[in-house]
C-alpha cells in the first residue's frame, strides 16, 4: 500500500505537460495569428529553437526564450534540435564536469545543436564551427 501511495504522490507532483521544442530549418517569420495575412511580429534565424505550444493545420503556436508567443508556419520547422545560449558567456567543456578543460566560450544568443541527450545537468552540443563538447543545462534554453 505504501508503494502505491508513493507512486501516486510522485505522479501528482510531476508536471502534467512536457515541454516540446522545435527548431527552424530556415529563417522564419513569426506572426500574431495562424495566417500569412496576419501581422508579422518578428523573424528568427535558421536553426532557432522555439517551444511548441499548440498545433493547428499548417501552423504552430510557439514561445521564444523571452516568453513571447507567436505563430510560425509548420513548413519552416526542421528535425534538427538546437539550443540557445542564455547567459552572457558560457563554456563548452571537454567532458560534463566543472573541472574539465574548456573547449570553447560562447556568447548569449549563440545557437548550438544537441548531439546527445541531456543528463546530470549537462548536454553534449556542437557549435556551427564543428566544435563539440558539454554545456551546463542552466546556461541554455531549448530543452
Amino acid at each position: 500500500m505504501t508503494r502505491v501511495v508513493a507512486s501516486l504522490l510522485l505522479a501528482l507532483a510531476a508536471p502534467a505537460w512536457a515541454l516540446d521544442f522545435v527548431s527552424t530549418m530556415r529563417p522564419a517569420i513569426l506572426y500574431d495569428a495562424p495566417s500569412s495575412a496576419a501581422v508579422k511580429v518578428g523573424i528568427v534565424s535558421s536553426d532557432y529553437p522555439l517551444e511548441k505550444v499548440v498545433s493547428t493545420s499548417g501552423w504552430i503556436k510557439v514561445r521564444d526564450e523571452t516568453g513571447k508567443l507567436s505563430w510560425v508556419e509548420e513548413s519552416a520547422l526542421g528535425s534538427k534540435h538546437t539550443l540557445l545560449v542564455n547567459v552572457p558567456v558560457a563554456q563548452i567543456m571537454e567532458k560534463p564536469a566543472e573541472n574539465s578543460p574548456v573547449r570553447a566560450r560562447v556568447s548569449r544568443g549563440v545557437v548550438l545543436e544537441i548531439q546527445q541527450a541531456a543528463e546530470a545537468g549537462w548536454v553534449k552540443v556542437r557549435h556551427a564551427n564543428g566544435q563539440e563538447g558539454y554545456i551546463k543545462l542552466q546556461e541554455v534554453w531549448g530543452l
